[in-house]
């Protein structure tokens, strides 16, 4: 956090935008730029998922445009990028699960119902790979026309994207949907400033 806020001082004091800094979380580095689909994304707000006490992982989003609700999120039209670095290991179907629920548990049943070949592909990616160790990272892209392309430890799942549109949105609100998986999370990817106390979050 210190290091974080040095940063940012630093760049005010030599004329450098805040947002072309890299920002560095739980030691995780997020470059203030991404390039998806051919086109250059902002990293819209990175930060920790705690589970009690522990630091789970870091997560990043990417947008071609800075967005600061939920909806604004969702609506933006253009690619977007997830990516989500572990800082603990955890069983890649146990973490398919989570995300199975924290989807299901933030969209409407019409919405879940329309994504239901996305979720189940994530989870037959997450559990071929049986375990997720601390260091190693997985990114989900959005990009229009395509569909949703999945990448773990930066190289591409083979496979086909996952095409159906409202799978990428589902995706996201177990981050920024109604019962977030960690309610500071949600607000540190929205560009946000998180509180102070920790809150609770819905186990993903």
């Amino acid at each position: 956090m210190r290091s974080s806020l040095a940063a940012l001082l630093l760049a005010a004091a030599v004329g450098v935008p805040a947002w072309a800094q890299s920002v560095d979380v739980a030691g995780v580095k997020y470059e203030p730029q991404a390039e998806v689909g051919g086109q250059k994304l902002q990293l819209n707000g990175a930060g920790i998922r705690f589970k009690a006490v522990f630091k789970v992982y870091t997560a990043g989003l990417y947008l071609t445009a800075k967005a600061g609700t939920p909806d604004a999120v969702l609506a933006n039209p253009g690619p977007k990028r997830l990516h989500i670095q572990m800082l603990r290991d955890i069983d890649g179907a146990e973490l398919g699960k989570l995300f199975t629920k924290g989807m299901e548990d933030n969209s409407t049943r019409e919405e879940f119902g329309r994504s239901i070949s996305g979720v189940l592909r994530i989870a037959e990616i997450f559990a071929s790979k049986r375990k997720l160790a601390s260091g190693e990272s997985f990114s989900v892209d959005w990009l229009p026309g395509t569909g949703a392309v999945v990448s773990i430890n930066g190289s591409r799942v083979a496979g086909e994207p996952i095409k159906e549109p409202e799978f990428f949105n589902v995706l996201l609100k177990i981050w920024l949907g109604k019962s977030p998986a960690d309610a500071q999370l949600k607000d540190a990817l929205l560009g946000q400033q998180r509180s102070s106390s920790r809150q609770a979050g819905s186990g993903n």
